[in-house]
């Protein structure tokens, strides 16, 4: 369902709960304008939806200890949607990989990795990436420091569009 489908009430649910996850159903609720039975009716319709994948801690990865990121951008041999889907398979089952996004244009995927240190990272570039079926080349650029990382979407650039449209 397309977010015009989406009232204003649970675009700011949605809104309020990307922001902050861990709040309780009633502060949700009074923060929307609504009461909570029905707020809690909402975020649970917007759940099995789909609208709302899940709920995490955003952990800082150098604070555990995973010092290096690094990001590889990686060329396939063949793009055969049987091959795309093997690689896209491989990646989830890698877990230094923590996001495998498909593109466009020089490059068929980049993958967001983060490892220990260096060496961890050398080791699961040499011999499990670019030592895995249909991966022609592999470009990684080092993280020297991240300067945003915001996760979900900007609703008040979806707001300002539905209210164009309007």
């Amino acid at each position: 369902m397309p977010a015009t489908r989406l009232d204003e009430i649970d675009r700011k649910i949605l809104s309020e709960l990307q922001a902050d996850g861990r709040m309780t159903n009633v502060e949700l609720a009074r923060r929307v304008g609504i009461s909570a039975p029905p707020c809690l009716r909402r975020v649970r319709t917007l759940e099995e939806q789909g609208y709302i994948r899940g709920y995490h801690a955003d952990v800082d990865p150098r604070e555990l200890g995973f010092e290096v990121q690094v990001f590889a951008m990686v060329g396939l041999q063949s793009q055969a949607e049987a091959d795309l889907s093997a690689f896209e398979t491989r990646c989830r089952n890698w877990p230094l990989v923590r996001e495998c996004h498909m593109l466009n244009g020089e490059v068929d995927f980049i993958l967001k990795c983060v490892a220990p240190d260096l060496s961890t990272f050398q080791r699961f570039l040499t011999e499990e990436l670019t030592a895995a079926d249909n991966v022609a080349s592999v470009k990684t650029s080092l993280v020297i420091r991240g300067a945003k990382d915001e996760p979900g979407v900007p609703f008040d650039i979806l707001e300002a569009r539905l209210n164009q449209s309007a």
